[in-house]
């Protein structure tokens, strides 16, 4: 047969042969065949497909008619080798047959013999069938209309051959196992579901029954019940088997045969009868897949008659009820890996119940689901008890389940006229009784809401508003809480609209009622996730149901009131893109100017809101108006650098939108453009077009601007994802990896590339912007390098210009000879690049013209793969030469990363890549490279052991080779790793890792892209491959290695394993079985790293074990590791050394914790938990630790995930019955483990002894992190509830607080207050016989069951009050009587729960005793005493009275001793509690008693400390505040002279962060007030605000924040403002600051230099001397700079005008214009210095400059102050000596312009400067 491209090629000849016969659709058809080629060629599947449809699109446009049969024939060939190169593709084969069918209206016969033809290959050939032939009979089965057509005839003789197959295929264990033997099963699916009537006649007819229909039978038969593995297998087999049985067209025939197939599972053997045929089968596997794979099989094609079938005709009972529901109970029940798709099947079982439902009735003559009957009980059981089950999917499932159930239920009733419907209300109560943390209240509550109504519901359960507001500060509950609201809220408008009178207002008010105060309320909240949530989720909700609840929720908003704008933000942003409504309209004029207010806010939530606003629309051919495009031109610069990654990434979405908007909107003019004719429609187009492409380009040109080196990371960062967005929406690059997103056809799309093209812009990929992008390419962080390589190779062309290739490929084959890891990745990704930017390397910069080129592959991407070998090999060879110069000059890893990305991220085939020649290289010289990093580390030990080195051989290993290589002078000995070993080692850890990932990705890519007997992979070269991978793993104890290498290793195991070749399968299991054996031998090694990295190797393997299988490797291997750990200790065991069984317990919990096993490790969770409990009493502290760490990994992995709240709760969202429900045989090992440590408590108080029992308090641990269980579930665990209680008396303090916890756990909430009146009637009520250790516990006890009582609402007043009257009759527990101040400190605790129940008489006495207790002298030092007084403090403090009382006690004189003493601690909580009090508020009076002379003292005294810095950074941060707000009540120069030069000395960025933070805040503490009153000299005032400055450009964003507040105020203050003020945001505080300092200070002497200061300096001589022409020249390291996130070029754009503004004012202050002339004297000669030195910068030094972040800094300050100068000598007569203006602006212009083409992006402000066009203010300048 021709291939796909012969066929192509003759059939192109015949239409260019046929021309004048196909003249009119010639065009067409060359367009059809490049469709069909380029669908072909592509490997990517949405290419295929888009192709396809395209295709098919043009097929229907030509004639066929005119086509002669030949050609006809042809061109059916050609689709039918399309289809059959696509069988993998289902979707695309479709796209095809539709073609197919297309041809088949002109010439059926033609299409069928076609097919026909191909299939007979497939029949008539002698050989067995193959996986490639069953995928093709599939697809023509399956996607074929006429393949099925011709399957009719040939399916018999297929039948046959299917038959034998499965004999082949059940003789070998790889075959049954593997792909062959799924699609095998697959193929029979298909053939019983599509051809019924050839199959009927040889099942059911005795005749004519067929033996090969009767080895299939048997052949399913046995996969079903365990002879095969594959669970995906099975699950289908039974499938098959089922269509099998429906096959009849006798439904009695078809109901034996289903009851024959569920009663043989009792049966030994399976005897099974289907019609005329019957096998047997004997169960290999107890796992019940066999009987869900039928049960399954039989649900899904059995039809609803045959479901209800009786085993024997006359006989009562059905199949569906008492045959499968017992079956599937029974598998729920179990604890088995199948649990979800019991479970799943179960859910399959009710949904056919609901459909028989109406039959079940006539059937049984009565109601299926009557109350209370044995059958309603069972199903509620077993969907209660697995709504919270651990494993993935059971949970989803029950609550399908549920609703299914309900429905069933409803339909019941209303046929046999039940009104009533008990069951739901008894549902509601048991819902209700439900801890509101219990995610699956929400879902069964919205299951029931539609059956009850909403007022119900409401009614009953009064707490469900704050319930879900408290799931909304859950991120694990609020999906289910916004989905239950969601569910009320339809319910509700459903409810009200049976009243048609009812208009969408009143609709909106009746809302209103129930919950406007609750969304109100989430929406202004200040828990983050609570704000975030209920905006995300219960708004939008709310907006799409009742759209007129924008206006109550509006109305009940002010902007000037906490929290209420960022309501306001979020209302209308999502009251716009919910509804589409114009906003505008809403609230009049006032919109805007509470959108300005929202844009400019501190708080990032606020500002996406208000861009989300701006930028959202349901229609996106909605273009944007020119208000918001200025709007927008604003917010995007003051945006660029913010901190938050989901800040970043909503920005670039909502950027996207605006942008596909402007796309839409102006695609949308162009087309109208073409059918217009009135000049005034076609100038208002002209304007849109014009306002929205100057948009799009002005966004371009700030990205570029923005992107240059010496900006932040955070703008970087910012800055490439709104040029990704750009580039995506704005081109017509067309990226197949996305489903979403891509844009308008190219034809649209190049008529606005055009049109913007033609006004001169949209150059998106000019060489300048192009260089731009490069030089983010050796950015300090990997995101910024990977983000720009993508958008080099995604969107800009593939030539790059010669002079621009050489240099980076010079650049490049330096970095990746840097020691520096970091560089060693630049060159590494750089060579990506240049890799995919092949074509347009230059002649000079391409590869070694001598390196030979096997045939029959890509000759470039060989070539350079060849190149890349070459350079290894040199690595390699200076390394066995020379190790330490090679860890210097050429390293290893850079070479091995960039292979890796060359080879891997490549999007051609791997097969054009490499060869066999080539493989076989690669892996030597890996194996190679390993064998000698891994020798030198074992120093002179034989590698052959496999006991990797301890970390002290290999030190010993690397100062030998350090000796050797430096000829033994060493120089002095030092405890530091000097910089000698930190080279050796990097290279070595790095080059290990880089090996193992390079290793198996390569051969996971290989053996991916390779068909059956096509790998080029030996079996030999594998097993080298995995001998690398067990050297790396086994003979390395580096961290970094062993877990780099392992992610290779997974790829490797995984490649293998999920292979059909069971000698390749078999390589990962004999790795396995070799770990397992060295884990099992004694070791000679030191204990380090927790068993290296054999554990690591052996979770490898059970990673990569396929999970659709039954995992016989996983449990081999606990089985081993169990056993291995239960192995007594010998009698000479050495702890020094690594012990098998403590490495078994490492290797289990590597097993535990990784994440690749998932689930399939919790069946073996029950024995493991107790195993490590054991182990905890082990002699062994090796063996103890590894305990110890196994079981908090296991408890991790049984509870999942805990939940993430605003809260910090410490509880897991499962409950104790639920826990001990599927972990049931932990239940009585766990209660034992109690039981015991409560008998050793179990003496007289004078007899007691201190017995440790190590498992107590891990027991306790996860018993405390469980939910509460209901009442009626909890039952069984009332045995934990004594000795449990027992504990609370135990000596050890952490045993009695984690008993109190557990109780809580263990207790149903129905019992809290029983137990609470027994526990406080237990109180004693007099000192004698007390035993404070019990008496703590009870206290203890009392505390937790009332926190947890009264923040669920589990107890009201009344239920309390018999233990609020027990608690104060034991009142003597808070004086002096009781001596332990640990049970005086809980007794209070206890009465603050209660505070609000106890009397008014109790809690006055209280507070005398309190009080003198305080004031008491302390008698000695007592344990516990302090904390008992942080608690009365705390509690006495929340009356507002009390406090006042306290407070009094607060003296002068004690402030002036505390600063006095000695002692720092006591000083420095004096001075906490100074700043506490007296920043408290207006709940306390002023510090009245602190008086003129009393704060000068003190403030000289905390002066003195903060200039002789002592005393450390956190008294010297207290110091510094205590002293600001001293200050702020005085005004003597001197002092605040002092305070302000403290301020200065720490406003550099090397200054402690803790101090920077003291700093900014005491400039809003001291420097507000001082500032707002004009307390100080203009002198001070310019020094404060330029430490503002420097405050606002610090690296810490509470520094920032502190600073931006500082400004934000005092703008405030001295604009007058009387309504509350919020807060600006950073950026916007920046000119703030500068307009103050200009307009108040602009006389002052110094501000010149205070503005100058933070423009960077000019010498760029300097930076040229320093740049260093070496790369990595051997150091690991290099200083990063103090402030990351300073940009000096973005502070230098902001002062600019600032600075020109002052040249303005010269003339009216000679202060001033002394100034200006003496600097322009001093500073002329050295501008024009540096800008002659700029202007000759020589092209070799342009690409290492352009990378330089120092050199941008530093050009930025010469062409910032040479434009100074520049307008300086235009304005000021006198200083034109100094330079000629027109000369130096010429100079000026000529430098910029080749800066510009060399890469060098300046920004428009700067760029208008030199040209002269000064910006009149700092808006100008953005």
């Amino acid at each position: 047969m021709l291939s796909f491209d012969e066929l192509l090629a003759s059939l192109q000849n015949c239409v260019i042969a046929d021309e004048q016969t196909y003249q009119d659709d010639n065009q067409t058809f060359e367009l059809f065949f490049d469709k069909l080629s380029e669908s072909s060629r592509s490997g990517v599947k949405r290419i295929k497909e888009r192709t396809l449809e395209e295709a098919a699109h043009l097929l229907r446009k030509v004639r066929l008619d005119v086509l002669d049969r030949g050609h006809l024939q042809l061109l059916v060939r050609l689709l039918i080798s399309l289809q059959l190169q696509m069988v993998h593709i289902s979707t695309a084969c479709r796209k095809v047959d539709q073609m197919l069918q297309h041809l088949a209206k002109v010439d059926h016969q033609l299409v069928f013999e076609e097919i026909q033809a191909r299939l007979s290959t497939i029949v008539v050939s002698q050989q067995t069938l193959t996986l490639e032939d069953l995928r093709r009979a599939c697809m023509f089965l399956e996607d074929s209309v006429v393949g099925r057509d011709v399957w009719q005839e040939f399916c018999p003789s297929f039948v046959n051959k299917v038959s034998e197959l499965f004999t082949c295929i059940l003789k070998r264990e790889s075959l049954r196992d593997g792909a062959l033997c799924y699609v095998a099963v697959k193929v029979c699916l298909q053939i019983f579901q599509l051809l019924p009537r050839e199959v009927a006649p040889a099942v059911w007819d005795k005749d004519k029954r067929n033996p090969a229909v009767q080895k299939i039978l048997q052949a399913l038969t046995d996969i079903i019940l365990g002879q095969s593995s594959n669970r995906d297998t099975r699950l289908l087999a039974g499938t098959a088997m089922a269509m099998l049985i429906n096959t009849a067209s006798d439904s009695n025939s078809v109901g034996a045969a289903a009851w024959s197939v569920l009663q043989g599972f009792h049966e030994e053997p399976w005897l099974l009868t289907v019609g005329a045929l019957q096998v047997q089968g004997h169960p290999t596997e107890a796992d019940g897949v066999g009987r869900l794979a039928m049960s399954r099989g039989l649900l899904t094609c059995c039809q609803s008659h045959i479901l209800l079938s009786s085993c024997e005709e006359g006989t009562e009972g059905c199949l569906l009820l008492d045959a499968l529901l017992p079956l599937l109970y029974a598998l729920c029940e179990e604890k088995l890996d199948c649990h979800y798709l019991a479970f799943e099947v179960f859910t399959l079982w009710l949904k056919k119940v609901r459909e028989c439902v109406e039959d079940i009735w006539k059937m049984t003559g009565g109601r299926l689901l009557p109350d209370c009957s044995s059958l309603q009980q069972q199903l509620i059981s077993i969907i209660w008890t697995n709504a919270e089950s651990p494993v993935e999917g059971v949970s989803d499932c029950a609550r399908v389940a549920f609703s299914l159930l309900l429905d069933v239920y409803e339909v019941d009733c209303e046929e046999f006229g039940d009104t009533e419907k008990p069951l739901y209300q008894t549902l509601l109560q048991r819902i209700i009784q439900l801890p509101w943390e219990s995610r699956a209240k929400y879902h069964r509550l919205s299951a029931l809401l539609p059956y009850l109504g909403t007022d119900k519901v409401l009614d009953q359960y009064a707490e469900l508003p704050d319930h879900l507001l408290k799931c909304m500060s859950n991120d694990h509950l609020s999906p289910s809480a916004s989905e239950l609201y969601k569910c009320l809220i339809q319910h509700q408008r459903k409810e009200l609209c049976g009243d048609s009178s009812k208009s969408e207002s009143d609709l909106a008010n009746h809302w209103a009622k129930r919950w406007l105060s609750v969304l109100l309320e989430a929406l202004t909240s200040h828990v983050v996730l609570l704000q975030s949530n209920s905006s995300t989720h219960l708004l939008p909700s709310t907006l799409q149901v009742f759209p007129s609840a924008v206006e109550p929720l509006l109305a009940s908003l002010d902007p000037f009131s906490p929290g209420h704008l960022c309501a306001w933000a979020f209302i209308m942003s999502s009251y716009r893109a919910t509804t589409g409504g114009s906003p505008w309209a809403l609230q009049g004029n006032s919109t805007l100017k509470t959108l300005q207010l929202a844009l400019g806010s501190a708080d990032d939530k606020i500002r996406l809101a208000a861009l989300n606003l701006l930028c959202c629309s349901p229609k996106t051919k909605e273009t944007p108006t020119v208000e918001e495009l200025t709007i927008m031109r604003t917010f995007i610069p003051q945006n660029l650098n913010s901190e938050s990654s989901l800040f970043r990434q909503h920005f670039q979405a909502a950027v996207r939108r605006f942008l596909v908007r402007i796309r839409d909107g102006c695609l949308a003019q162009v087309k109208q453009q073409k059918g217009k004719e009135h000049t005034s429609q076609m100038g208002s187009s002209q304007e849109i077009l014009g306002h929205g492409i100057g948009f799009v380009d002005w966004l371009c040109q700030l990205a570029c601007c923005n992107l240059t080196p010496g900006h932040s990371y955070q703008r970087k960062k910012t800055v490439l994802l709104l040029m990704s967005a750009l580039f995506e929406t704005c081109t017509d690059t067309w990226s197949p990896n996305k489903k979403k997103g891509q844009p308008p056809g190219q034809l649209n799309m190049g008529c606005l590339i055009r049109c913007a093209r033609l006004r001169g812009l949209w150059d998106f990929f000019s060489r300048e912007k192009l260089l731009v992008v490069i030089s983010c390419l050796e950015d300090s962080t990997n995101e910024i390098r990977e983000l720009s390589a993508g958008l080099l190779v995604r969107f800009f062309p593939p030539a790059l210009p010669d002079d621009i290739a050489a240099a980076l490929f010079a650049r490049t084959k330096k970095l990746l000879c840097s020691p520096r890891v970091q560089q060693a990745q630049m060159g590494a990704l750089m060579m990506r690049v240049l890799h995919h930017k092949w074509q347009g390397l230059p002649e000079h910069c391409k590869l070694n013209s001598d390196i030979s080129i096997s045939g029959g592959h890509n000759i470039q991407t060989s070539s350079f793969i060849r190149f890349l070998m070459k350079e290894l090999e040199d690595h390699y060879l200076a390394a066995k030469a020379d190790l330490m110069l090679a860890a210097r000059t050429k390293p290893i890893h850079g070479v091995l990363s960039t292979l890796q990305r060359c080879l891997l991220e490549a999007t051609c085939s791997i097969y054009d890549s490499l060869g066999p020649e080539l493989a076989t290289e690669v892996l030597s010289l890996l194996e190679k490279i390993s064998l000698l990093l891994l020798g030198v580390l074992h120093g002179q030990q034989h590698t052959e052991s496999d006991a990797p080195p301890s970390f002290c051989e290999m030190g010993n290993a690397i100062s030998a080779l350090i000796a050797h290589s430096s000829e033994g002078n060493q120089g002095d000995e030092c405890v530091l790793l000097s910089e000698e070993h930190s080279l050796v080692l990097t290279c070595y850890w790095v080059s290990l890792k880089e090996i193992g990932i390079l290793l198996g990705s390569l051969v996971e890519r290989i053996l991916s892209e390779s068909k059956p007997g096509t790998c080029f992979l030996t079996k030999q070269q594998l097993g080298k491959a995995s001998d690398i991978f067990k050297n790396i793993l086994l003979k390395c104890r580096h961290w970094g290695a062993v877990e780099g290498c392992c992610v290779g290793f997974t790829r490797f195991c995984s490649s293998l394993l999920g292979s059909s070749d069971p000698e390749l399968r078999n390589i990962p299991a004999h790795m396995l079985q070799q770990g397992l054996q060295v884990m099992q031998s004694p070791s000679s090694a030191s204990v380090t790293r927790r068993a290296a990295g054999l554990p690591m190797l052996i979770l490898c393997v059970l990673s990569a074990e396929e999970a659709s299988k039954t995992r016989p490797l996983l449990a081999h291997s606990v089985k081993t590791l169990l056993d291995t750990a239960r192995t007594p200790l010998p009698e000479n065991w050495d702890q020094t050394l690594d012990i098998p069984q403590v490495c078994a317990v490492h290797t289990l919990q590597a097993l535990v914790r990784g994440s690749g096993l998932g689930f399939a490790i919790l069946r073996f969770a029950p024995t493991v938990a107790t195993l490590s409990l054991t182990l905890l009493s082990s002699p062994c502290w090796a063996m103890r630790n590894a305990a110890l760490q196994l079981y908090s990994s296991l408890c991790s992995r049984m509870l999942g995930q805990r939940p993430s709240s605003e809260e910090g709760g410490t509880k897991h969202c499962m409950s104790s019955y639920a826990f001990f429900h599927h972990y049931s045989t932990l239940q009585p090992f766990l209660l034992e483990e109690l039981r015991v440590a409560a008998r050793d408590l179990e003496c007289r108080p004078e007899d007691a002894r201190l017995h440790l029992q190590p498992s107590l308090y891990p027991i306790l641990t996860l018993l405390s992190q469980l939910q509460p269980g209901v009442q009626d579930s909890a039952e069984g665990l009332a045995d934990f509830l004594p000795p449990i209680l027992q504990l609370s008396a135990s000596p050890i303090y952490s045993v009695r607080v984690m008993a109190s916890k557990a109780l809580v756990a263990m207790t149903p909430p129905s019992d809290y207050v029983n137990i609470l009146i027994k526990l406080t009637a237990q109180l004693p009520h007099t000192p004698e016989h007390c035993c404070h250790n019990l008496l703590h516990g009870q206290l203890l006890n009392i505390k937790a069951l009332l926190d947890r009582a009264l923040s669920t609402d589990c107890a009201s007043p009344a239920e309390l009050h018999a233990t609020v009257s027990a608690i104060e009759a034991s009142v003597w527990l808070a004086t002096g009587a009781q001596r332990c101040p640990l049970v005086r400190a809980a007794y209070v605790t206890v009465v603050e729960l209660l505070r609000r129940c106890c009397c008014e008489t109790f809690l006055s006495k209280l507070f005398d005793i309190l009080v003198g207790e305080l004031r008491a002298p302390q008698q000695g030092l007592q344990v516990g005493l302090s904390s008992f007084h942080q608690k009365a403090i705390h509690f006495l403090c929340t009356d507002h009275e009390w406090a006042c009382d306290i407070w009094e006690t607060f003296t002068a004189s004690s402030l002036r001793e505390a600063l006095l003493s000695p002692v720092v601690e006591y000083r420095r909580t004096h001075l906490a509690a100074l700043v506490a009090v007296i920043t408290r508020g207006d709940s306390l009076p002023p510090p009245a008693f602190l008086e003129e002379p009393v704060i000068l003292e003190c403030l000289d005294l905390l002066l003195k400390d903060l200039e002789d810095q002592r005393d450390g950074s956190e008294f010297l941060s207290q110091a510094l505040h205590g002293a600001s707000l001293l200050l702020s009540q005085s005004s003597r120069d001197s002092v605040i002279e002092r305070w302000c030069n403290i301020l200065e000395s720490h406003r550099s960025p090397d200054s402690l962060e803790v101090l920077r933070v003291a700093c900014a805040e005491a400039l809003c503490v001291a420097g507000l007030p001082l500032m707002s009153q004009n307390r100080v000299p203009p002198t001070i005032t310019i020094r404060l605000l330029s430490t503002g400055l420097y405050f606002l450009q610090d690296q810490s964003q509470l520094v920032r924040t502190k600073a931006a507040t500082f400004i934000s105020l005092l703008h405030h203050t001295k604009g007058g403002g009387q309504r509350s003020v919020y807060l600006t945001q950073v950026n916007l505080t920046v000119p703030l600051l500068l307009d103050m300092l200009l307009e108040e200070c602009w006389k002052t002497p110094g501000v010149l230099e205070v503005l100058l200061c933070h423009v960077p300096h000019s010498d760029l001589r300097s930076v040229l001397r320093e740049a260093a022409p070496d790369i990595g020249c051997g150091s690991l390291y290099e200083q990063d700079d103090a402030n990351v996130f300073a940009e000096p070029s973005v502070i230098s754009a902001h002062v600019m005008p600032y600075l020109l503004h002052l040249v303005e004012k010269h003339s009216e202050s000679l202060v001033l214009a002394q100034s200006l002339s003496t600097w322009a004297q001093e500073n002329t000669a050295q501008l024009l210095g540096n800008l002659a030195l700029c202007k000759d910068l020589q092209p070799a030094e342009r690409l290492t400059l352009l990378m330089d972040p120092q050199f941008h800094s530093t050009l930025y300050g010469l062409l910032t102050r040479t434009v100074f100068l520049l307008h300086l000598l235009k304005t000021c007569d006198n200083m034109q000596h100094l330079c000629d203006p027109s000369a130096l602006q010429m100079t000026l212009k000529d430098v910029c312009s080749r800066l510009s083409q060399q890469g060098v992006y300046l920004s428009s402000a700067l760029m208008s400067a030199v040209a002269g066009d000064k910006p009149l203010s700092h808006k100008d300048s953005q």
